[in-house]
């Protein structure tokens, strides 16, 4: 088959989108790539065709757990067979899936990227059939990226062991970045060098509009009675995030709010009333839309300044992927500005707090010196802080460069499954009076489904073993609850938590390795993308898409027209066009106050002259 015959057959489309063709041909050819698409790109095709046609199992490393169950369920829709392990997964599943991956016929095998470095998963790799290596989010690689990751640098070190190609995929990687993510992902000793094929970035159904507004709150309103179809809306903390949902409610608004805070039930059903219509705004930190395949979002603001183009690109990014016209709205003030300082000082704790926080792990976790190595510590932020007086943002950032310079792995809001041994003996087990029914039909499903329960506790797909009793996911969890009661079971319930594994032994004072130049440079690297973001704000001149694009590396881009700067510049018979059209949609008249809001609306504003431009166009009978 041809890799239009996979596409067609897998996935019903007739052709491919720009630059998914070279990807593909790039990748068959067995050449290492790395591919610059915008969000909504279509990325996941530019991997999945190849591995299809070729034999063995693609290794696909991504740092999204949502995304990575979203992508293997869509796969299992289609008749492809695939496999996700990430954190949260207990040993022993792990090897049955490693198992399958290297045993049977799977096509792909997702990997969270702290996973690479395990033991276990060391010593699969020699027997995985991979045929080859997929890095999504590739830019976590460099540490110029702005959200690097540690981790992502065992996939450097696989490349002395698996002879494969890479596919590298990101949206959001400046030239500088695009250098490094080659350098770690080239494979040692080889000249080949990667194929760095790069997608226009340019949206053009995507207006960029920026607002410097004292009420973000008023201009929001505005913007979502100005814009039909959904949207979403990102601030920056959860606590805001529920704060401005409420308004919008209180205004007869459909919204909700999604942040890492909720459980995994509540921001899965969320998720999928929003993406259904049933929601039309969602009010989100940026814990929400890596990964939705939702076409139709009509509209994206921002409340809050991004750290970043990068971070900003992405996420206004998720707006228009039909095609259709749809509008990215930066809502900014001067609190954005003051916030900047104290945001920057957050991100960057002193390296003394760093290893003082370091220290207060292990205490809490009663790690000894000289020991500790491998563990998985349960972890609560808010209770280590409030235990030992610590400022919660610091603390945070503290936890992340230590997970930066490869002391520990800080694993946040991690879904642990319901997991189950039968304590009692196989050969016993019919002998048991079981008090209903249902008690032994739930053990007898637990026993096909998981052939080692009997010997060791195994995670539980609560769910599949409800509906194969016919029996609801509460009642199922209140039976199995009653068996540990009889002492039949060892039961522990589903949890969410926070996790931080342990790479070393504890370490004394004084011999922490936090490379403070390194940490200089990430300050000032910080520094350089904040000022790039408040440059975008502020700028009066340069059409915003120009400026994004020109962030990016794109040099040849013309004006788009859209955004509120070319509004801003819009010649005069523009202005009287528009007018004109304003007007015709009030053949019984309208008063002023409509005339300047249509003027000054947030979205398709005109420029701050329009108001005289119209007061001559009555003078002159026009309108």
């Amino acid at each position: 088959m041809t890799a239009l015959d996979v596409l067609k057959e897998y996935w019903g489309y007739d052709s491919f989108r720009p630059v998914q063709e070279d990807i593909i041909s790039a990748a068959l050819e067995g050449e290492d790539v790395l591919a610059l698409l915008p969000t909504g790109g279509g990325k996941s095709v530019c991997f999945q065709v190849p591995a299809m046609m070729n034999d063995g199992i693609a290794l696909v490393v991504t740092p999204l757990i949502a995304l990575m169950k979203d992508q293997v369920q869509n796969l299992e829709d289609r008749g492809i067979k695939a496999l996700a392990v990430h954190a949260g997964m207990a040993r022993k599943e792990v090897d049955l899936i490693l198992n399958n991956a290297a045993y049977g016929d799977f096509k792909f095998l997702y990997v969270s990227p702290e996973r690479l470095s395990t033991e276990l998963f060391q010593s699969y790799i020699d027997i995985l059939p991979i045929n080859y290596i997929v890095v999504d989010e590739a830019h976590c690689i460099s540490q110029w990226g702005y959200d690097f990751r540690p981790d992502y640098l065992r996939i450097g070190e696989l490349r002395r062991r698996i002879d494969a190609p890479v596919i590298a995929l990101t949206a959001t990687a400046t030239p500088q970045v695009a250098e490094d993510i080659m350098a770690k992902l080239a494979s040692p000793g080889k000249e080949k060098r990667f194929k760095l094929l790069v997608s226009d970035f340019e949206r053009k159904n995507l207006s960029y509009v920026v607002r410097k507004a004292e009420n973000k709150y008023g201009q929001l309103m505005n913007v979502c009675a100005g814009v039909k179809g959904s949207g979403i809306v990102y601030v920056r903390n959860r606590s805001k995030c529920e704060d401005i949902a409420r308004m919008l409610k209180d205004a007869g608004e459909s919204a909700s709010f999604y942040h890492a805070g909720l459980d995994g039930a509540t921001r899965a059903r969320r998720q999928e009333d929003w993406k259904t219509g049933k929601i039309r705004v969602m009010v989100c930190t940026n814990a929400f839309g890596m990964g939705i395949d939702k076409p139709d979002v009509r509209f994206v603001v921002h409340l809050d300044l991004p750290d970043s183009p990068e971070a900003y690109f992405q996420e206004a990014g998720r707006a228009g992927r039909d095609g259709r016209e749809s509008y990215a709205v930066l809502i900014w003030n001067a609190n954005d500005l003051r916030r900047r300082s104290q945001i920057e000082k957050t991100s960057f704790p002193s390296l003394e707090f760093v290893e003082d926080v370091y220290q207060k792990i292990h205490l809490f976790a009663s790690v000894p010196y000289d020991a500790g190595m491998g563990h998985q510590v349960k972890f609560d932020i808010a209770e280590f802080c409030k235990h030992y007086s610590l400022n919660t943002s610091m603390t945070h950032y503290a936890l992340k460069y230590l997970e930066r310079t490869g002391h520990i792995t800080y694993s946040e809001d991690i879904e642990i499954a319901t997991r189950v041994r039968i304590s009692v003996e196989r050969t016993t087990f019919y002998d048991i009076e079981f008090q209903s029914k249902e008690m032994l039909q739930i053990l007898e499903a637990l026993m096909r489904r998981y052939a080692g329960i009997f010997s060791f506790t195994v995670p539980v797909d609560e769910a599949a073993i409800a509906d194969s009793c016919g029996i609801s996911v509460a009642r199922f969890r209140q039976t199995l609850y009653q068996l540990s009661l009889e002492h039949v079971i060892n039961y522990i319930p589903a949890d969410k938590a926070s996790v931080v594994f342990l790479h070393h032994d504890r370490l004394r004072p004084g011999n922490l390795d936090l490379s403070a130049a390194e940490y200089e440079k990430l300050k000032e690297s910080f520094s350089r993308r904040s000022e790039a973001m408040l440059e975008y704000a502020q700028e009066e001149d340069l059409c915003r898409s120009r400026y994004l694009l020109a962030y990016f590396g794109q040099e040849k881009s013309e004006d788009c027209g859209k955004c509120d700067i070319c509004r801003k510049h819009m010649p005069e018979k523009e202005v009287r066009k528009a007018l004109k059209a304003f007007a015709s949609l009030h053949s019984d008249g309208c008063g002023t106050e409509d005339l300047a809001a249509f003027c000054n609306d947030p979205v398709n504003g005109l420029p701050n002259d329009a108001i005289e431009t119209a007061r001559d166009m009555i003078d002159n009978d026009e309108i």
